[in-house]
């Protein structure tokens, strides 16, 4: 049964947040989602993947294409992404379910603390998936470093 770990993202934007936790659970050995709302962000993250440090090259692709199965990280809006991830992240408030969570090793759930929408959004997420009683944590990076500040 997997978890939910919501990031309060503050001191750095989406992308470079997204990059280290595509890191993490790629060195995990998990194959990852990455899932959005909106297909012009998607590229936009897409590009910003594609630009980063050679020793940090994150091996992805963009639904939609020929070798969406063997992807090791998708960027998709779908919800059955082909690659069959064990991590789902999910961004600009991305819906995820209970179902899902429980079925995938990890589920991650970034949202912009700088912004009232996406912190409505990602506290709404929070409180339908703590009364489904899935398993959640919310991280937060307000002090610098990230720190577990709550867990269902």
């Amino acid at each position: 049964m997997g978890a939910a770990f919501f990031y309060h993202l503050t001191r750095h934007p989406v992308d470079v947040t997204l990059s280290m936790l595509l890191g993490k659970a790629r060195g995990a050995g998990w194959r990852v989602a990455v899932r959005g709302t909106d297909l012009g962000r998607l590229h936009w993250l897409d590009e910003k993947l594609w630009m980063g440090h050679e020793a940090d090259f994150l091996p992805h692709g963009f639904a939609g294409g020929a070798q969406d199965a063997d992807q090791p990280i998708l960027l998709t809006t779908l919800v059955d992404a082909a690659n069959n991830p064990q991590c789902v992240m999910c961004v600009d408030g991305a819906d995820i379910t209970a179902e899902e969570i429980a079925a995938l090793d990890r589920v991650c759930v970034l949202f912009d603390g700088n912004d009232p929408e996406a912190l409505d959004r990602a506290r709404q997420q929070w409180k339908t998936l703590k009364d489904t009683g899935a398993t959640a944590q919310y991280w937060s990076q307000a002090g610098g470093s990230w720190e577990k500040k709550a867990e269902t």
